[in-house]
């Protein structure tokens, strides 16, 4: 997706019809050039009743050549109403297809800035239904505003001015039945949207569920939970069903009570227009007029309550969505958020303070890592490790104290160019369904084919792609998996490597790796970090070795800092784990 290039704050309204209105405005002149159209088309359509009162006075009068004129006449206006019509049709795609585009590009331009945080309390699948919702109701409600709301509206307005010319109570009586019918759905809607909005929320839960077994078939296989899964579809799918059944029952509930309505003030309407007619107030073609119209009307009278029905369930879902999508972003710029400069990309830890959940994880931690040096992190689970690198990253803000790099506080600059000078290699990397190539050159769009091709070879990634049938164009499958761990993880350094970033994090970056292939790798990285300044988790210590600086963390504090050789001969834990390390990994305990 390609985003506009910003410099204010993306803000999108987070109500329905505010909502329909952002993403209408950009194309606000195709939206009243259809407009205009279809109402110009329902007068006429509505109109051309009037073709039957003519046609039968022309009987009365005994004139067969101005009745057969008026006969003949009828279809050409049709046809001339049915080609503005399908103009209509053509103009309303250009607004219905590029509102819809729009809204699909300004949600996920949006949930994109969410922090990590949002994303770990939140389903793949849900955000995905949430949105499709959204846009769903962005296609559906256009077209359903136009062709049904609005020409039903003209149509009423068209009929109202005949009946006042034909018959005065008819009239009235007409007027309070729209009146009657807009009241009752009006009163009805909210709990439709309220009902929508259940049944929204109980088909994204449905769908994340599904979307999750989908995910993880590897797992239900290997523990055999075939059976257990399916319970848990099973209830998630009997919430929607019985959602669904009040729902449609509500629905149903309003189509009656539109139907008694109209019932109703249809005979009353009658018994005006055959007591004028008998009075002779009213002509037989009059009598005819009034009766096409409502004939042409008719359709729409009887189905306007599922036409509020259709209305409030797409409103229902789309604010649904929308309150979801569009909370308040937790991690923000601040508003004079300048570019970091990251030349020395030396790191200083100023009395940094930061809770999660309530428990405290670091405590004015101080830490000065200076330009170009490799630091190593051990820790047993729980040291805090992890909690570094997101913080590094402000994937969380910190509670107190200052993260620097170069002397700029990364809370005062902003998080693309934070992010942009910081390589990460983690433990699981993230491979999307895409080409080999394309997820190399996620590191840096812009590189050339030779670039791309020479970290491949340095990642020693190159001799197994090239071995695949369809080399680099590969698509490695969801979350990379048509590769084995350590061809993902190689394909992840390929990607650092493209990178070039001035920070390099490597969190157990050899970690899925052979130990023949381990080695080549390490000379790969060792040109990698030439140059930059390195943070290295690992559990297995041979891979620290050559660090300049390990620091060994417990609890979110440093306990012992110094290098290998220093900490290996120092008596403390650092010691103490190399000592019990069994083919190099840290024990658990």
């Amino acid at each position: 997706m390609q985003t506009i290039p910003r410099k204010e704050k993306l803000v999108i309204p987070s109500t329905p019809f505010r909502y329909f209105w952002f993403v209408t405005k950009p194309f606000k002149w195709w939206a009243l050039a259809v407009t205009m159209v279809v109402i110009i088309a329902a007068v006429f359509n509505q109109s051309s009743a009037y073709f039957f009162r003519l046609i039968v006075d022309a009987v009365e009068a005994d004139d067969p050549v101005k009745a057969l004129r008026y006969a003949l006449l009828y279809p050409v206006a049709v046809l001339i109403i049915q080609l503005m019509f399908r103009g209509s049709g053509l103009l309303g795609r250009q607004w219905v297809t590029n509102a819809s585009k729009y809204s699909y590009d300004r949600l996920t331009e949006y949930l994109l800035g969410h922090s990590h945080g949002y994303f770990i309390d939140r389903f793949a699948g849900s955000l995905m239904s949430k949105m499709q919702n959204v846009n769903n109701a962005v296609s559906n409600l256009i077209p359903d505003m136009l062709w049904q709301h609005l020409t039903a509206l003209v149509s009423f307005i068209v009929t109202i001015i005949f009946l006042i010319v034909v018959d005065i109570n008819a009239a009235l009586t007409f007027a309070f039945l729209i009146a009657t019918l807009v009241l009752y759905n009006r009163y009805a809607a909210p709990t439709k949207v309220k009902y929508s909005r259940e049944n929204a929320a109980a088909n994204t839960a449905l769908r994340a569920g599904l979307i999750d077994t989908i995910t993880n078939v590897q797992a239900v296989r290997q523990y055999s939970r075939n059976k257990l899964e399916a319970e848990r579809i099973f209830n998630l799918s009997t919430q929607l069903k019985n959602i669904f059944d009040k729902n449609w029952g509500y629905s149903v509930r309003i189509m009656f009570w539109n139907g008694i309505i109209l019932f109703v003030f249809s005979l009353v309407m009658f018994w005006f227009l055959v007591y004028g007619w008998q009075n002779g107030k009213t002509s037989t073609g009059e009598v005819v007029l009034i009766l096409a119209l409502y004939s042409q009307i008719a359709g729409t009278l009887i189905f306007i309550g599922r036409a509020f029905n259709n209305a409030a369930e797409m409103v229902g879902e789309m604010r649904e969505g929308l309150e979801e999508i569009l909370l308040p972003y937790e991690i923000i710029d601040t508003p004079n958020a300048q570019p970091l400069l990251a030349d020395q990309a030396q790191i200083d830890w100023k009395g940094v303070g930061f809770e999660f959940s309530g428990n405290a994880v670091f405590k004015d931690f101080d830490l000065h890592i200076p330009s170009g040096q490799r630091l190593g992190l051990v820790g047993q689970s729980g040291a805090g490790k992890t909690t570094f690198v997101s913080l590094l990253l402000r994937q969380h803000d910190i509670s107190a104290g200052s993260i620097e790099i170069d002397g700029q506080d990364i809370a005062l600059v902003t998080q693309d160019s934070l992010r942009q000078a910081i390589a990460v290699v983690p433990q699981e990397p993230a491979l999307f369904h895409r080409s080999i190539r394309e997820n190399i050159l996620y590191g840096n769009p812009n590189a050339t084919e030779a670039e791309m091709l020479e970290v491949a070879k340095k990642a020693q990634a190159h001799d197994f792609i090239s071995e695949l049938p369809d080399g680099y164009e590969t698509l490695v499958g969801e979350r990379g998996v048509k590769l084995s761990g350590g061809q993902k993880q190689r394909v992840a350094i390929a990607r650092a490597m493209l990178k070039d970033a001035p920070i390099l994090v490597l969190d157990e970056a050899t970690s899925a790796l052979d130990s023949e292939s381990e080695v080549a790798i390490q000379k790969a990285l060792e040109s990698l970090m030439e140059g930059r300044t390195v943070i290295a988790i690992a559990h297995r210590l041979s891979t620290l070795r050559k660090m300049d600086r390990i620091i060994v963390m417990e609890n979110g504090r440093i306990i012992e800092d110094g290098n290998h050789e220093e900490l290996s001969r120092s008596g403390g834990v650092y010691e103490k784990l190399w000592n019990h390390q069994a083919g190099g990994f840290m024990p658990d305990e």
